[in-house]
């Protein structure tokens, strides 16, 4: 979990959402619909984003999960997170680690992603705060910070016009 081994005793039943906030306590993963059409419960299972509401936790064994709280590190937040804060993306927030971490597996598969491929990347989840090009913009922000490009908003952004 989040890169260190863990151990859970849950009942078998539970899906991996349910185990991440009620049994180890990592309430950033969100509750949302439930039935795998939102993306707020989106966590990285192998590096692969998937609704954890839909995934029975027993399935997990042996996996690498990662959830929002494993973004950030010793050094400080994820580029995702930094430029989600820097341009406004966030508006309530509860979308908020969904988005993060799916947007993070397609810049690990896509560096240099075009809008049409951010846009289709994060269909599966829904804000109901933004219009979502602050988002959009932020995945473009990060993709290019991350490589090592030295980018800053677009006035436009940062101004809200």
């Amino acid at each position: 979990m989040n890169g260190e081994p863990t151990q859970v005793a849950f009942a078998p039943h539970k899906t991996l959402l349910e185990v991440l906030r009620e049994d180890l306590g990592l309430t950033g993963t969100k509750h949302g619909c439930e039935l795998g059409e939102c993306g707020t419960c989106t966590v990285l299972l192998d590096e692969i984003p998937v609704l954890s509401c839909l995934v029975l936790a027993q399935a997990c064994d042996g996996r690498r999960v990662r959830t929002v709280e494993g973004m950030a590190t010793g050094e400080g937040l994820h580029p995702l997170q930094e430029t989600f804060a820097d341009l406004g993306a966030a508006q309530c927030g509860y979308c908020t680690p969904g988005f993060l971490l799916t947007a993070e597996a397609l810049l690990a598969a896509i560096p240099t992603p075009s809008r049409d491929q951010i846009r289709e990347a994060l269909a599966g989840n829904l804000c109901r705060c933004t219009g979502y090009l602050k988002i959009y913009e932020a995945v473009e922000l990060a993709a290019a910070r991350m490589r090592g490009e030295d980018a800053q908003p677009r006035p436009e952004t940062i101004h809200g016009r």
